[in-house]
Parts: C-alpha cells; structure tokens; sequence
C-alpha cells in the first residue's frame, strides 16, 4: 500500500460526525466504501473497522452471510481471524511471562519435561521465544510423511492432543537449528500453547478467554466456524472450487483441527477484535485498558527478536503513512480471510474480513485496507506531528 494526496475537502469530513454533546465522536459508516469492493471481487461478504485513539472510529459490514441467501450480514456478526489469532495466542503468553509463570528464554526440555527425553537432540536449545517468532525449526504443519488429517485423530480432548502433537514434531530433526532461519509455522504456536497449558495447567481456549478475552470484554470471541449447525444466524465460510462458490455449513469439522487452533482459530466481531487491536496501539504508551502489560513487554510483542520483520505475532514493516514501523498480519483457514494494518506510532489501525478465503479474497481485502490508510491515516499523521 502506497500514501497517497489526501484533499483538503477529505481531512474536513474526518471524525466530524460528533454524537450529542459531551459523548465520544459518533463510529462513521463504512458500507458505501465496503459494497463496491465486495461487488467487484463478487465475495458474499465484507467487514471493516478502524481504530483510532483506541477506540473504534468506523465500522461496517455488506453482503450475505450465505452466498445464495438473502440473509444480511449486520456489524455484529462474526469473522474468522485465522492466523491473525497468533498475536493473540502471544499476548496471553506475554501475561504469562510477566507473572513469572513462564520466562521467553525457557527451553523446550524445560518447558516440556515430559517430551524431553523423545525430543530430537536439535531442540534442545529452542526456546519460546524462537517458537512465537518462527525460528525454532519446527515444519509449518506436520513432518513429513504425516497425513494432516491425522491431527483430528489425537487422542483426549485438545490439550492432551497437543502434547500428542507436540510428540510427533518434536521427534524429527528440526527444519534448521534453533534462530538460525525464518520459517512460519502454524505448528510452533501449537507447541507455545503446550508450554503455556503445562505451566498453568488450563487449556488454551480457557487461558485465552480469561486472559484476553474477558478483560477486553470481547463477548462475541469464540473458536473454530461460527454460527449454529442447520442456521444461518452467523456468516457461512465459503471457498472457491471450479471457479465456483461454495458454503461450508458451520459444524466441529468446518475448520482447523483443534490442536493447531492457537495459530488460527478464533473467530469474533469486527468491533471486538478492534478492542484487542486497541490495547496493542494503546500498550506501548502505558494506555491499554483491560490486559494489563507493562510498555515495555507491549513493545517486545511488536518488535523482531532476532532480526527480520516477524515479531511474536506480528510482522513489522516500515510505511510512511504510519510514521515508521507499522504491524501487519493476515489470516485464513482456506475459507476466511482477514487482516489488520497497526500504526503503533500514530494510533491508527484498519481491520478487514471476508467469509471467503481464496480467490481475489485477499485482493479485495487489501484494497479496503489501502482506501482506509488513504482516508484515515494522514489525519492521525498530523496529529502524531
């Protein structure tokens, strides 16, 4: 995405719908900005939300929940996040470390004891932190010669199978040692999840709920597909097959495996999720409401730590609309596809879903995100100047 002119008739209509007085600025609508993109790239349907001063400027949502339907999707439905979900799964882990229950630096036979004498002797050394930034040399899914299907044949319920799953990864050589090489890994947020569950010995769905979740008052956050079984009451995922649409009924098997849900499982409203997003542009200026992290671990989420653009959770990229280092991450089951743009400096955001993964998706997608940056981020700009 490039920043482009904003005119001056644009930066006066910003933020200037004001509610009754002494209330917060009014949220502005962003469906005459979502329909035509969601039109075009023909995707049953689109969310939007901007973050702005750590509250939720502009929100909206268009299309069907089933394509087909003729049921409206409404700005309280629900989106899948994907792999936007590790940022949350690191953050959860953030409160664990500051609580002493865990240290970035413990080891995986320390973490794991019980896995420490099948492990290959190349993890020895991997710690943590090499796993929530990608750099502990575990394959992204499962080793070769594995089916994936397999994962939905762990034993007991998803923490039992995720030190099943942790097992199986472990056993193999690594992809590489330990923060030598970048290599995304869905399965390295699993094994970071098994480390989290042993030390507090709650699952992850728990931990997440009580530990981002809940104080963020994130009330529409769940996991795996959303909606009812045999009702449309919340968006259908959808994927392409034969250049074809298809909607995949909401159901136990409509998404990831269990064990691999912390890289990727969580779905919620578009507004719930910018109260997360908020607390990660507000925490780095001591601000956030509800997850209470000092600046100072806000900050080590955000920033690489051992060089290259993949932080815990979070990519980091340089662009100048938001005025230096900005947090970027995308997510899809192959059915969904969501991302978020975060300009920590200026305290801007923009999040986009879609219930279809694949295609023009992420296309489309991106597009939202950049007429937000040209509508939203000169104004913050200025005021950060």
């Amino acid at each position: 995405m490039t920043q482009r002119a904003h005119t001056a008739v644009a930066a006066s209509v910003l933020l200037t719908s004001v509610a009754l007085a002494g209330s917060q600025p009014a949220v502005q609508p962003l469906e005459k900005l979502l329909e035509p993109v969601r039109a075009k790239h023909g995707l049953p349907a689109m969310a939007a939300a901007v973050v702005l001063d750590g509250r939720t400027a502009a929100l909206g949502a268009v299309g069907v929940r089933k394509a087909g339907s003729k049921v409206a999707v409404t700005r309280e439905d629900q989106f899948h996040l994907g792999s936007c979900t590790k940022a949350m799964t690191a953050t959860l882990i953030a409160t664990l470390v500051e609580e002493g229950k865990l240290r970035w630096d413990v080891t995986l036979p320390a973490a794991l004891p019980d896995l420490a004498a099948e492990m290959h002797p190349g993890f020895r050394k991997a710690t943590l932190l090499h796993l929530l930034s990608h750099r502990a040399g575990i394959v992204a899914n499962v080793p070769p010669g594995v089916p994936f299907g397999m994962l939905r044949m762990l034993p007991g319920p998803p923490p039992e199978q995720r030190v099943a799953y942790a097992r199986i990864l472990l056993k193999p050589k690594p992809t590489s040692p330990p923060g030598e090489k970048y290599a995304y890994s869905n399965a390295g947020y699993s094994l970071a999840a098994a480390v989290a569950e042993r030390a507090t010995k709650t699952g992850w769905r728990a931990l997440m709920c009580e530990r981002v979740f809940r104080p963020l008052g994130m009330k529409t956050a769940g996991f795996g597909a959303m909606g009812t079984v045999g009702k449309i009451d919340q968006p259908w995922q959808h994927v392409l097959r034969d250049g074809k649409l298809h909607a995949v009924a909401p159901g136990p098997l409509s998404d990831n495996p269990p064990a691999i849900g912390p890289g990727g499982r969580v779905h919620c409203s578009m507004a719930d999720w910018a109260r997360f997003i908020a607390a990660h542009l507000e925490g780095p200026r001591g601000r956030a409401r509800g997850i209470r992290l000092k600046p100072a671990t806000w900050r080590r989420l955000h920033t690489p730590p051992f060089g290259g653009e993949y932080a815990l959770g979070w990519i980091a990229v340089r662009r100048d609309w938001g005025g230096g280092t900005v947090l970027t991450h995308g997510g899809s089951n192959t059915m969904n596809y969501a991302v978020a743009w975060l300009a920590p400096k200026t305290g801007f955001a923009a999040l986009i879903a879609t219930n279809q993964g694949g295609g023009t998706a992420p296309k489309a997608c991106d597009e939202v995100a950049a007429a937000l940056v040209r509508r939203f981020a000169p104004q913050v700009s200025a005021k950060a100047r």
